[in-house]
């Protein structure tokens, strides 16, 4: 497996919906892919602080702002894509 193929399906495989072989695969590419165990440590710990934590309402003028500037940041790194 390479790193590619874990990262396009790590969702998956974070939920538990993945087949036990493939799942297999995964295990024994983490043993030895230290930038991948990083990755996956740092998804399965945002997921846990983000169900243990209270949702807050932004206020809108700090929603723009963020919104404005993100879509600055995309028109920047792919100037042919439409936002």
């Amino acid at each position: 497996m390479k790193c590619e193929d874990l990262l396009r399906a790590l969702s998956d495989y974070i939920d538990g919906e993945v087949d036990p072989s493939i799942c297999e695969e995964f295990e024994k590419h983490l043993k030895d892919c230290e930038p991948c165990k990083i990755v996956v440590d740092t998804v399965r710990k945002t997921i846990l602080l983000y169900k243990g934590t209270q949702v807050y309402e932004l206020p809108y003028e700090l929603k723009e702002r963020i919104h404005s500037l993100l879509r600055e940041k995309w028109k920047e790194k792919f100037p042919m894509a439409e936002c």
